[in-house]
């Protein structure tokens, strides 16, 4: 660990060089849905509010960003919900044209990256969003939703997750149905991106033998290091790296380490009065959880793991596909814990000087922090 340290103060100049100068792309954060649930707007500084804003992403050197959509399979009308959502950050784009662009093409991320302007585009966090209706999946398309998580925890109908999958009491169909092939095949054609962060393996495996343009998981890690149902298992990343897909990186601190789970659980009691009144005041539950660790930072950030942790995923999958399938998806806004060291979208230059102190090259290093996901984005994206 002291080695480790030593390396980043020594290349921390360096490190600066080659993470503002490479395109960053994060595939997953929840700042929009953090945003709603806190009455907040994105080009506000919500320092000490959110883990982005606007503003902090520049200074991040964030270049290119997928916002999620995403609400639970509580939600009621999911589908206007995620509209209202893809509203929030078209009403920004119209208040900060000289900074933020809505990208629908390539030729739109070029000319975006081109003048410096912060490239956004959507992920729809949950097939239940489009009420099993082509149509609805084509009107995101047209939006500029890029990708689509098959299913969040809970199972649309069509495809069954991680949750449900493990869950004795589930009765529902396992893997896609013939509708969920079809949602996969007209994801193909549109030029949206399969995303098969939170399924079930019997899903996984459907999307693998049914899909014909490289995947992505937008925001998960390796059970070999932490093993959870949402992180992938070393067969599933072998997998993805044939399809020509992408694992981005998940920064959540109970994916990382398996250990945090008992430690964040002691906390939550601790506070169980606090979390069940906003839960109960009209608050989703995920971010009562976030509201609760924002409020008392010194317990939360004691439970935490350290970038070295994630930095044993990222091995991982090097070692098993190739330095070409890694990303960044942080899920930034949407959890209630990262490494010690991933406080906010400010500290990726970190990551960046992490890689470099195990020995990356720069070529490596962009493909890394946007390389890979770009090459999978023109995989996916539609001739016309």
């Amino acid at each position: 660990m002291k080695h480790l340290l030593f390396l980043l103060l020594s290349f921390s100049t360096f490190a600066q060089d080659i993470h503002f100068k490479s395109i960053l792309v994060d595939t997953h954060n929840d700042c929009l849905t953090a945003c709603i649930e806190k009455k907040v707007s994105l080009d506000q500084d919500l320092t000490g509010i959110n883990h982005s804003d606007l503003a902090r992403f520049k200074k991040g050197g964030v270049d290119y960003q997928l916002f999620s959509i995403w609400c639970d399979g509580e939600k009621a009308n999911p589908y206007a919900w995620a509209m209202r959502e893809m509203d929030s950050l078209y009403a920004v784009a119209a208040r900060n044209p000289d900074k933020v662009v809505i990208a629908k093409s390539w030729k739109d991320i070029q000319r975006a990256l081109k003048e410096q302007k912060l490239v956004a585009q959507f992920g729809v966090e949950g097939g239940h969003m489009i009420d099993s209706d082509l149509q609805k999946l084509e009107t995101f398309y047209n939006r500029g939703v890029r990708y689509m998580t098959l299913t969040w925890n809970n199972s649309p109908g069509w495809a069954s997750s991680h949750a449900d999958e493990k869950n004795p009491d589930y009765k529902g169909h396992r893997g896609l149905t013939d509708f969920g092939k079809t949602v996969v095949k007209k994801m193909n054609q549109l030029g949206m991106i399969v995303d098969v962060s939170h399924v079930g393996e019997t899903t996984f495996w459907d999307v693998i033998n049914s899909t014909t343009k490289p995947i992505i998981a937008s925001h998960s890690n390796a059970y070999s290091i932490c093993p959870v149902s949402r992180n992938l298992k070393d067969d599933q990343i072998i997998a993805i790296g044939k399809n020509g897909g992408v694992i981005h990186l998940n920064f959540f601190s109970g994916f990382v380490d398996v250990d945090f789970f008992k430690k964040d659980a002691a906390f939550r009691k601790n506070h169980a009065a606090e979390i069940d009144f906003l839960i109960h005041s009209g608050m989703q539950t995920e971010y009562a959880f976030t509201a609760i660790s924002d409020k008392y930072p010194l317990e939360s950030d004691a439970i935490k793991p350290d970038l070295e942790q994630l930095m044993k995923h990222f091995d991982h999958i090097v070692k098993l596909i190739g330095v070409d399938h890694v990303g960044l998806g942080s899920d930034f806004d949407g959890i209630n814990s990262a490494p010690k060291q991933l406080k906010t979208v400010l500290d990726y230059p970190l990551f960046t000087q992490a890689l470099i102190a195990r020995g990356y090259s720069n070529r490596d290093i962009t493909k890394v922090l946007g390389g890979n996901f770009l090459r999978v984005y023109k995989a996916n994206e539609k001739k016309n």
